[in-house]
């Protein structure tokens, strides 16, 4: 394996060289944090699928892109003199440790009991960037740029620390009969809009009452339709026959079928 410092070291440098304002790329020079952002997103995505498909090699690719992104981010914070990628690193090494304080300072944390000190240290934060000034409030520090579904449930779970919740499942089960009631009685699509997504909402939360990652559940829906569909396929294509022409029956006989092949 390579050294880590040395490895560092030479990416840090390609990105200063790929900025250099007379020698650079010129696509990298025309960047931006706004324009970088959407490819910093999709790696992150990219590292949870190679995760998923269990695939070594290339979640080494993949977690290498995304260091690259924040590499890049660091070089344009620093020719703004902002702060450098040390200052990044140095950043995330304080908050771990301050965050574990039975680790690095001695303190004595029961294992059931870590979860809770870790969103007490967060809580401690948080109330100390208000006191500087920053966005203050419960829902404070929630990222806009999560996918809706993340931040669903990362705001509900934030209410809730502070007793803006159902008392149990059974409540918000009721909220999602409810919210369906609106949807079916929305008269326009503006409001069909705005009860959806009060919908979504109600069973993101229900999620949370159950333990359910809900992003991690629709993930695997996801995968379960895809495989299902190809598989709809493959058996149509058995048959001679062209997806756009089926019945409504004969859709339902090839998913059953793709559900029976475990799909």
């Amino acid at each position: 394996m390579s050294d880590p410092q040395s490895a560092m070291d030479a990416l840090i440098a390609l990105m200063a060289r790929l900025r250099d304002p007379e020698r650079g790329c010129p696509w990298d020079l025309e960047q931006s944090f706004a324009t970088i952002a959407p490819y910093t997103i999709e790696e992150a995505y990219e590292v949870a699928d190679a995760i998923e498909r269990g695939d070594p090699g290339r979640l080494r690719d993949e977690l290498g892109d995304l260091l690259f992104q924040v590499v890049f981010h660091s070089r344009m914070a620093e020719e703004r003199g902002w702060f450098g990628f040390a200052d990044v690193a140095a950043s995330i090494h304080a908050k771990l440790v301050r965050r574990h304080p039975h680790v690095f300072a001695g303190a004595t944390i029961a294992a059931e009991d870590l979860g809770r000190e870790w969103e007490a240290q967060k809580a401690r934060e948080r109330a100390a960037a208000a006191e500087r000034g920053d966005e203050q409030g419960t829902l404070a520090g929630i990222p806009q740029g999560l996918p809706a579904l993340s931040r669903a449930a990362k705001l509900g779970r934030r209410a809730a620390r502070v007793g803006f919740d159902w008392p149990d499942a059974a409540g918000v089960r009721a909220k999602i009969d409810e919210e369906l009631g609106e949807l079916d009685a929305a008269r326009t699509n503006d409001e069909a809009a705005g009860e959806l997504g009060d919908l979504l909402f109600a069973v993101v939360n229900l999620s949370r009452h159950l333990g359910i990652d809900p992003e991690a559940a629709l993930r695997g829906t996801n995968a379960r339709f895809e495989g299902r569909f190809r598989s709809m396929e493959q058996l149509a294509a058995g048959r001679g026959r062209a997806l756009e022409s089926l019945s409504a029956a004969e859709w339902d006989e090839l998913w059953r079928a793709a559900k029976l092949n475990g799909g």
